[in-house]
């Protein structure tokens, strides 16, 4: 009886049901409204018809735009609502406006240093291209740094510890999840002991990637432990596009000497102390020296949208000595924004596939891409790449699932090798190219991760966790994996083809 007690006055019960009148609210104005149908149809085909030239017109995604147009069209009543509620840009203007005076502050902060571009054209002028793109996106590169690849949680998250332990000055955590268990609890009591050692403690979490996992109150519990506490885009219960755009970020930096970036979230089954979807295999990578300033510089952008609290970046700027750990190599994180008209994330991997010359390795969890990427990796695997792209075989969400398998025919019948990971669940968002350039973060290759989430990646040039990635990479497709073959494809059940046929016209807007 408490469980279900406390079920029903959980937070996310009560948002669903206020959504759910507003729904029935709009519903039933409709149904009111029915002595004037033929009259309501008219007009709003109308204006629905308008919305769709307005929505051509829009500097969006071609894929965006034709499902926005389809649901207008098809159904202008809901069409219309829709897109007026989740569709209009000017209505998260405030928000864009809010994010771009941030970056506008910390862009004097984000200079990259002379000849680092000149030092990599000398040995490769499509990797000196790709670094020129994102420095022109305020993300500079950085050399002399040291990398460590992370193949599964639980080394990411020994080594996560170990740096905590280190740590000495401040400690910046942004992650999507947050859940309550051994891997979150063993990192608090790090957070509180460093906390009480006069050490400055900042966590941020997206409020609705954990709506299921924390309390409402979670920052000020935090808060009386000494660990400054936000979350970004409180959720409430009123239907806006606002709330579409997540911080889907997973950042750890500590005394801006050693950073954290990947797939992983801080919850147990990110480290197999929780099994759902058999083993669940995640990636990251640690990052330490002058590069760390990047991630340093993103917490911070994110922190101050929320409420604005710092103005002297540079006094969380630390230039470490690498010595002999340094790397030959170039390191270069970078972010994306939902808020902005530069797609950073899918330019990024665009980038790379077109520039592969052996070889191209992909992990992703989800496979749901835009017409860019299809023709992109199929037609590098034309030209004679061997592009191989790991996916799971057991799946978290079996809709995604099955929109994922639907892109598998046209990629094997191009040439692209499609392998999926037989223990469980594959979470690792990675490309890694001709043994020279990888980049790896929270990037899913889907919709949501190109073109509606605060985003975060690593692009690596020549440094040891290149080789390491690679490593991992081809013994898991050796060892964990079956290749998907054309005759999978065809005998694929007719009722998911058609499902995933109809889903597909409108993934680019959820």
């Amino acid at each position: 009886m408490r469980r279900i007690l406390k079920f029903l006055t959980s937070r996310m019960v009560w948002v669903a049901i206020v959504i759910i009148l507003q729904v029935a609210w709009i519903v039933s104005a409709v149904l009111l409204l029915g002595n004037y149908y033929m009259e309501i149809t008219i007009g709003m085909s109308l204006i629905g018809l308008v919305l769709v030239i307005h929505v051509v017109r829009q500097w969006n995604n071609p894929a965006y735009k034709l499902a926005w147009s389809i649901l207008i069209l098809s159904v202008p009543i809901v069409g219309t609502i829709l897109y007026l509620l989740f569709g209009r840009a000017n209505v998260i203007v405030a928000h864009r406006k809010r994010h771009q005076r941030i970056d506008e502050e910390l862009y004097p902060y984000m200079r990259q240093e002379e000849g680092i571009e000149e030092a990599v054209l000398k040995e490769d002028a499509a990797a000196a291209g790709q670094m020129r793109y994102l420095r022109r996106q305020h993300f500079p590169a950085y050399q002399n740094a040291s990398t460590r690849y992370f193949k599964v949680g639980e080394e990411y998250f020994e080594a996560l510890l170990e740096e905590l332990q280190k740590a000495e000055t401040f400690i910046f955590l942004e992650y999507f999840i947050i859940e309550r268990g051994y891997m979150w609890n063993t990192i608090l009591s790090v957070l509180e002991e460093k906390a009480k050692a006069g050490v400055e403690v900042r966590l941020l979490y997206d409020d609705v990637g954990s709506i299921w996992l924390l309390p409402r109150n979670y920052p000020e519990i935090l808060g009386k432990k000494g660990i400054q506490c936000r979350t970004f885009n409180s959720f409430r219960p009123v239907m806006s596009a606002i709330f579409n755009n997540r911080d889907h970020r997973k950042i750890a930096v500590i005394d801006g000497k050693a950073a954290f970036c990947g797939g992983i979230n801080l919850s147990d089954e990110y480290i197999n102390r929780v099994e759902r979807f058999g083993h669940w295999k995640d990636g990251g990578v640690m990052v330490k020296g002058a590069a760390v300033w990047n991630f340093t510089s993103m917490f911070l952008g994110m922190w101050n949208s929320i409420r604005h609290t710092d103005f002297n970046y540079e006094a969380y700027r630390v230039k470490e000595d690498m010595g002999e750990r340094a790397e030959n190599g170039y390191v270069q994180p970078y972010g994306d924004s939902p808020l902005d008209h530069e797609c950073t994330s899918e330019n990024v991997y665009l980038n790379i596939i077109h520039n592969a010359k052996k070889y191209l390795y992909i992990y992703t969890p989800y496979l749901i891409i835009d017409h860019e990427l299809m023709v992109s990796l199929t037609l590098a695997a034309k030209n004679g790449v061997d592009v191989r792209i790991m996916t799971p075989h057991i799946p978290d969400k079996k809709l995604i699932f099955m929109l994922t398998r639907s892109y598998y025919a046209q990629l094997i019948d191009s040439g692209v090798r499609i392998f999926e990971y037989l223990p469980g669940f594959l979470h690792t968002k990675a490309f890694v190219s001709d043994d020279t350039l990888a980049a790896i973060g929270s990037i899913n290759l889907d919709f949501r991760s190109l073109y509606l989430h605060f985003e975060c990646g690593t692009l690596l040039y020549r440094t040891e966790a290149v080789r390491q990635l690679k490593e991992d990479f081809t013994a898991t497709m050796r060892e964990e994996t079956m290749e998907i073959t054309m005759e999978f494809c065809r005998n694929r059940p007719f009722y998911e083809k058609m499902l995933v046929s109809v889903m597909s016209l409108f993934t680019p807007l959820f």
